[in-house]
């Protein structure tokens, strides 16, 4: 079956800037000016605004593997969609510093980086610009009772900067791309054995 790059949005939180959920160090880092964006990153078992529906389980799945990334501060995103599965560090404007769940629900917060597109990021948030987070993914569908599931071979790839929220009557469709292994050695192992132990 082909793998496809999926692409979701999701408009972040009003503000953007949660201060309850900063630890210690990033409320420092704030007054320091560092900027940190929280809200929801991905949601599953609905239909979205591309029409896909993401199952509950391959989603946490897949959030599972990608938390080893961010733990590793390699959690790096990019302004809009490349139309590649690679995430280009010379386009980094932001990085994932947590994700949890509340019920159906992917939240996450991340940090605006010192990078090129960073400060263009940081002057779109000064500027008032309303903002969406977008994952980006591999992975192949099907279709079933006129709804598109997304398959058990999902691969997380990272979360994007959009300027279109996900809405009904989305902007974005399914698209067909030249596919890079995103995933290293380690990385492809790594999720080999979290299929294997469960955990």
């Amino acid at each position: 079956m082909p793998k496809y790059l999926l692409r979701e949005y999701f408009e972040l939180c009003p503000g953007g800037i949660c201060e309850d959920l900063l630890s210690e160090d990033e409320k420092f880092q704030v007054k320091n000016g560092a900027v940190f964006l929280s809200g929801v990153m991905q949601r599953t078992d609905e239909q979205n605004g591309n029409g896909r529906i993401y199952p509950h389980n391959v989603l946490m799945r897949e959030v599972k593997n990608y938390m080893k990334v961010v733990k590793e501060n390699r959690a790096c995103g990019e302004l809009d969609h490349p139309e590649d599965s690679v995430v280009n560090l010379k386009n980094a404007s932001h990085m994932v510093t947590d994700l949890w769940w509340e019920d159906k629900d992917l939240k996450g917060k991340i940090k605006v980086l010192s990078t090129p597109s960073g400060k263009i990021l940081e002057s779109l948030i000064n500027d008032g610009v309303k903002l969406g987070i977008s994952s980006r993914a591999l992975g192949s569908v099907h279709e079933n009772a006129g709804r598109t599931i997304v398959e058990d071979d999902l691969q997380l790839i990272c979360f994007d900067i959009v300027s279109e929220p996900s809405t009904q009557g989305a902007f974005m469709q399914l698209s067909e791309s030249k596919i890079k292994e995103p995933f290293s050695k380690a990385d492809r192992l790594n999720r080999m054995l979290n299929d294997i132990i469960g955990e």
